[in-house]
């Protein structure tokens, strides 16, 4: 079942308001567990985490920043 755009609209607020922050600790903290390596690895795992949060929530934020396509031009 596809989701309608003003749930995939209120699923876009709710990850990147709860989900992303949350994401970010859990690098940071794992990057932390880990030990410093050197600043080229950090950077490059840092910009790897950085994508790769968005494959999984690719259709959520497909079209959000369009106008709602299930509106009538005459509303």
């Amino acid at each position: 079942m596809a989701l309608s755009y003003k749930a995939r609209k209120r699923w876009a607020l709710v990850v990147l308001v709860f989900g992303l922050p949350a994401y970010i600790v859990m690098a940071v903290t794992i990057m932390n567990l880990i030990g410093r390596p050197s600043i080229w690895v950090e950077l490059l795992v840092y910009v790897g985490l950085g994508v790769l949060w968005a494959f999984p929530l690719k259709k959520i934020f497909k079209g959000i920043g369009q106008a709602d396509p299930e509106k009538t031009s005459d509303e």
